[in-house]
């Protein structure tokens, strides 16, 4: 089962600089991501979608090799290419991958202008060591699929500065849970 994460960040390359530092993440398996996405407000209300993957173009390689395939045995590489690459085109924009397309205007809907949500469907992560890397990064905790202490932890963990979440003790204060720690509910 995935897990959604949505965070606001106040631009679009804040975000972009983020959706590296995942990907970097999951390039030493510490985490699995099956999406990243990236929804910017412009000015006058307009939302742009910046996916990790381009299906159009991925559906237009596609189609035109199978379509060069199938026009070689029919003797017309060419057309067969082209055909292909249209038709590949045309179902790949009309495939959505990852988080719902629809659901990430609706939810951006709600940033100011100049502001970038970076989506992220998480399939797996070794919590304690992602936080760890991601503390101090900035950035708002839209919404989650996440349960209420894992969510905690990772709103403490990107709005605390690098090294803050080990605060030395101090005569009559309480500790502060780490990222990496569950705090007890209060009853």
């Amino acid at each position: 089962m995935s897990d959604l994460v949505v965070i606001v960040y106040p631009t679009e390359a804040k975000a972009e600089e983020m959706r590296q530092k995942v990907i970097s993440l999951q390039k030493e398996y510490l985490i699995e991501i099956g999406d990243a996405a990236i929804a910017v407000m412009h000015e006058g209300g307009k939302i742009k979608l910046n996916q990790l993957m381009n299906t159009t173009a991925l559906g237009a390689v596609s189609g035109s090799f199978w379509g060069l395939l199938i026009g070689a045995i029919f003797l017309m590489p060419v057309f067969g290419a082209a055909i292909g690459a249209a038709s590949g085109a045309l179902g790949g924009a009309l495939t959505d991958y990852g988080v719902n397309d629809g659901f990430m205007k609706e939810l951006s809907t709600s940033l100011q202008p100049g502001n970038a949500a970076l989506f992220l469907l998480i399939r797996k992560m070794t919590g304690d060591k992602v936080l760890e890397a991601i503390k101090g990064t900035g950035g708002v905790v839209l919404k989650t699929s996440l349960d209420h202490t894992r969510e905690q932890a990772l709103r403490d963990a990107i709005s605390a500065s690098p090294g803050a979440l080990e605060h030395p003790s101090t005569p009559g204060a309480t500790a502060t849970p780490t990222a990496g720690e569950a705090s007890s509910p209060v009853g």
